[in-house]
């Protein structure tokens, strides 16, 4: 579920920050720096057990999985100075815990809510996790109760006795395999090409219309699961 990895960068430290431990300013610049972004690096994965009671820091690394927390710097080059910038520039070699499970993991996490996409689950700290109905127990039905406006995901349990709907709520615990995983670059891009040919005449505004800026964001890592497979889904379904 974790794994360390092995990262290199150069680290602007700001003048103001001179009087600090360079490890400790070093440090807090790198959560910084990888919090809530997405970033193209080569890196070397090690297997790791459980760090889960450090400090959570949500950052996506492309290709790699959730940065969680800093872990330990391994070397530090020379610093330098350079002309017309005051700060300090050092060249890092440090190492990050990373949340990537392996294909066909086994987690268990929480129903967050459920739409026609399927099932969305929640592991506190990460939330883009997904099951699809075609992974869902079988047979299963999308419902809208009559007395809630909450839409569930339900099995149709077939007994000796007849049909009995299992509801999929929210905030029950669920056990689910990892099937897929998808990445997403949504690194900032820059306006269509057809806008920036496009001569603005005088007076006119060159921002694009508003409904186009209304697009629906992405999820730069997501989770894909399945519960089609005896002993999961719901806890309660197989402790009862």
């Amino acid at each position: 579920m974790f794994v360390l990895v092995e990262m290199v960068d150069t680290v602007r430290i700001p003048p103001w920050s001179f009087q600090r431990q360079l490890n400790e300013a070093i440090a807090e610049e790198l959560n910084k720096k990888l919090a809530n972004k997405v970033c193209v690096c080569v890196c070397v994965c090690v297997c790791l057990t459980t760090l889960l009671q450090r400090f959570l820091w949500s950052s996506v690394v492309y290709n790699v999985g959730l940065c969680i927390c800093l872990y330990d710097i391994t070397k530090l080059e020379d610093s330098y100075i350079f002309p017309g910038d005051g700060a300090s520039h050092t060249k890092v070699h440090f190492r990050y815990v990373v949340f990537h499970p392996f294909l066909d993991e086994i987690m268990l996490g929480k129903i967050k809510y459920c739409s026609q996409e399927g099932v969305h689950v929640t592991m506190g700290f990460f939330d883009d996790i997904l099951i699809p109905p075609e992974s869902l127990q079988q047979p299963a039905k999308f419902s809208s109760r009559s007395d809630e406006a909450e839409q569930v995901w339900l099995w149709e349990y077939e007994t000796d006795e007849g049909a009995h709907d299992l509801y999929m709520d929210q905030g029950e615990e669920i056990r689910f395999r990892v099937t897929d995983e998808v990445f997403v670059d949504t690194s900032p891009t820059g306006p269509a090409t057809a806008a920036t040919d496009a001569q603005a005449q005088p007076g006119q505004s060159t921002a694009p219309p508003a409904e186009d800026t209304g697009e629906k964001k992405e999820a730069p890592y997501t989770l894909i699961g399945t519960i089609c497979e005896p002993g999961l889904g719901l806890l309660s379904w197989w402790n009862n």
